[in-house]
């Protein structure tokens, strides 16, 4: 029989099945027997197992470090695309087309055990063109609307699978107490009530009801534990916080960073990721306490805890032998080593055969990664059928409608001198400001690449094309300050993620300054509006504004927001995380001693209608 695939890495793949392969040597008849339990399979399959395959089952690569034959001769488990790893072109039916010839590879081997293929769709499925991008997480914390967040998910579990993929690295549910960590538009906000209120939901949505994880749903993933949001400045990479240290005490560890995750495991996550960064001096990836003894022990998670990328290369230890048995040792199942993975699985054998890890651990790692395989259907359905994929729910109207509506729901109001809003439509209005008419910067990070970038990047409406369409055939845009009624000024934040977004200072950058003063001399109203992913400051500034919009990084559809100024509907969203005066009140949050914000955790106006 032979298997023929597209288009991987720029080869055409095509694999034969033959006798050396020794599948007809294995009985496996068991695996589709509906009178044995997932339970009984696993520990077949397990008794079935070479060392070399239980080894492969715990290893993800990285999509574009794995060539012809690396999924058949080591057994590879997992499959991952990083930020910006994209088959080309980026189309959906290539997605596909990919998915399947890794799949492919995996059932040519000798126990024919299907890969899991992960991803970060951590705002839509935010790595294919033209998908529908919705508000970061952020801006999806300040709607609390737990019934839209469902929606959002279940919207994203579609277009995901619509590409094949079957494992998501989402949601995060950090609790970011510091807006200069990089990451705090991927926290829901500052408080373990968000975590509490949208973690089930998301992965309600992402997953189904009865955490089907198969057919139209993936796998979920809650991401990073523990304590992640709580990084110190100071501590972290480059000496800002990003993989840095977390210094509380045990009990707040529980009593703001774990509830997220105690939601998640009641609403049967499939997946949990690992933090990069410290408790108390340890990297996470080496805490055995809080990784096998209270996750997995105590609070009863069977699903699979995965590595971050490359992270146990930053385990303090002096060898890479050393990092390995460590975070095995530490309960960690699955290993994100994207480019080192063929080290990895030599080491970890190296390990076992020498008797610094346990075959029983082994075991348990290999249990639960066969277990989630089952439970998302990958056995009985390893393959994606083109013929059968509708591959224009990618980006479709409905969905993109769903985006407007958070976006909407996610705007806060934070200004109104006068009643300045909403605004008519037979205005003239004067729109300026360098996130005034970006996508890429409404999107923000890990949108079609890791850290993103500005400019006309994939498909949506911009905010200015959003309030053009608003006042067609009744107010216009004009050019010229001295010929507008009012001003629209739309500032904020280049994207980023990760590692790079850490800023020490929050401050407005030089243009939106130069922006703002030049509108402040014409004399008119003043409406500002930022796109950010986190509070930036704006004490020196804000007098000058009559109004004042937090857009949070809202995605591809811009329109929502000339929805609300407009007065179509009116402002929801409530901050979801405390805004400061100034940067050395860092890091405030609610329930401090002292708290003397610009704007509480909680605040929000609304329009006289």
């Amino acid at each position: 029989m032979s298997l023929t695939g597209a288009v991987q890495n720029g080869l055409t793949l095509n694999y034969v099945q033959g006798k050396d392969n020794n599948i007809s040597e294995v009985k496996l008849d068991f695996i589709n027997d509906k009178s044995l339990s997932i339970e009984e399979k696993v520990n077949k399959l397990i008794d079935l197992m070479t060392l070399e395959e239980k080894i492969g089952q715990m290893t993800q690569a990285e999509r574009d470090a794995v060539n012809v034959g690396d999924i058949k001769n080591y057994y590879l488990g997992s499959i991952l695309s990083g930020g910006g790893s994209v088959p080309y072109p980026n189309e959906a039916s290539n997605w596909v087309e990919m998915y399947n010839n890794f799949q492919k590879e995996a059932m040519n081997s000798r126990l024919r055990i299907p890969i899991l293929y992960g991803i970060d769709a951590v705002h839509g499925h935010n790595s294919v063109k033209n998908a529908t991008i919705f508000p970061h997480n952020i801006g999806i914390g300040a709607t609390r609307d737990s019934k839209l967040v469902k929606k959002i998910a279940k919207i994203t579990a579609v277009e995901v699978r619509a590409t094949g993929l079957d494992l998501n690295f989402s949601p995060s549910v950090a609790v970011a107490r510091d807006e200069r960590w990089g990451r705090t538009y991927e926290s829901f906000g500052e408080t373990s009530e968000l975590q509490e209120l949208l973690t089930a939901a998301y992965i309600k949505g992402l997953q189904g009801e009865d955490t089907e994880m198969g057919g139209e749903y993936v796998i979920a993933t809650a991401k990073h534990y523990l304590g992640d949001g709580g990084v110190e400045l100071g501590t972290g990479q480059d000496g800002l916080l990003d993989r840095g240290d977390v210094s509380v005490s045990e009990e707040v560890l529980r009593g703001i960073h774990m509830q997220g995750y105690l939601k998640a495991i009641d609403a049967g996550v499939g997946c949990i990721m690992v933090s990069h960064s410290s408790w108390q001096g340890t990297k996470m990836h080496a805490q055995q306490y809080l990784i096998t003894d209270v996750l997995k022990e105590e609070l009863g998670f069977d699903g699979i805890v995965l590595s971050d990328w490359n992270s146990i290369h930053d385990i303090k230890l002096p060898s890479y032998y050393e990092q390995v048995v460590k975070s095995v040792n530490a309960g960690i199942d699955m290993f994100m080593e994207p480019y080192d993975w063929k080290r990895f699985i030599s080491t970890l054998k190296e390990a076992v055969v020498s008797g610094d890890i346990s075959e029983d651990r082994i075991n348990d790692a290999v249990s639960r990664i066969l277990t989630i395989k089952f439970k998302a259907g990958k056995f009985a359905e390893p393959f994606i059928d083109p013929k059968q994929v509708d591959f224009n729910v990618i980006g479709s109207s409905e969905h993109r409608e769903a985006a407007r509506e958070a976006v909407r729901k996610s705007l806060v109001l934070l200004k109104n001198k006068n009643g300045v809003l909403p605004i008519s439509r037979s205005a003239n209005i004067y729109l300026a400001g360098s996130n005034c008419d970006d996508i890429g910067s409404q999107c923000g990070g890990w949108t079609l690449s890791w850290q993103g970038s500005t400019g006309d990047i994939t498909e949506g409406t911009t905010i200015k094309e959003g309030i053009k369409n608003a006042v067609k055939g009744r107010g216009k845009v004009v050019a010229s300050l001295d010929n507008a009624d009012i001003a629209i000024v739309v500032i904020g934040e280049n994207p980023y993620a990760e590692w790079k977004g850490d800023d020490p200072d929050l401050s407005l950058s030089k243009a939106d300054i130069t922006t703002l003063n030049k509108v402040k001399q014409a004399g008119i109203p003043i409406v500002v509006v930022m796109v950010s992913g986190r509070p930036l400051i704006v004490s020196n500034y804000i007098d000058d504004w009559d109004a004042f919009i937090e857009a949070w990084l809202p995605g591809s559809e811009g329109q929502g927001v000339a929805d609300v100024i407009f007065g179509d509907y009116n402002f929801t969203g409530r901050l979801p995380i405390t805004w400061p005066k100034h940067v050395s009140q860092l890091p405030i949050n609610y329930g401090d001693r002292q708290y003397d914000p610009l704007f509480e955790y909680g605040y929000g106006l609304v329009m006289d209608l």
